[in-house]
């Protein structure tokens, strides 16, 4: 499921909703990295006026997550 989708029963109360610079100063990741998790859909993130919001919920799933840097291998087809 891209984490963008959720269902709107699934989406934070805007009380719970960090930008993405609060969300950086978590979790050690660069606020141009967090906003190419949003909107790749890797981070469940919100466009909301002129940024992205998200929680420190989200941010702390996707740490807990296994990472694996460099490129990806091809798929053989």
């Amino acid at each position: 499921m891209n984490m963008t989708e959720q269902s709107s029963d699934e989406q934070p109360s805007l009380d719970d909703l960090i930008s993405l610079s609060e969300a950086a100063k978590i979790s050690g990741i660069s606020h141009s990295h967090l906003r190419l998790l949003a909107r790749s859909g890797h981070i469940w993130a919100k466009w909301l006026g002129r940024g992205w919001f998200t929680t420190e919920q989200a941010v702390n799933e996707y740490l807990s997550q296994e990472h694996k840097p460099g490129p990806k291998p091809k798929k053989d087809e």
